[in-house]
């Protein structure tokens, strides 16, 4: 996989995703359960969607292959 979610991204979706579960968890809601997908997309740096819409938050030097 290409990374196509740049440093800034990550940091953004990692701390959301970290958020909503934390709401999903004190609210006792299964909602919590959508913070993954934010969360694993910026732990990975790659998001289906955004690849999807042509989207690339990637710097050149931030570029990798997993």
């Amino acid at each position: 996989m290409e990374c196509n979610v740049g440093t800034t991204e990550r940091i953004i979706r990692v701390a959301a995703g970290i958020v909503i579960i934390l709401a999903g968890l004190a609210y006792r809601n299964w909602w919590g359960i959508v913070g993954l997908a934010p969360l694993i997309t910026g732990a990975i740096a790659y998001c289906p969607v955004s690849k999807l819409l042509g989207v690339n938050t990637c710097k050149p030097r931030e570029e990798r292959t997993d």
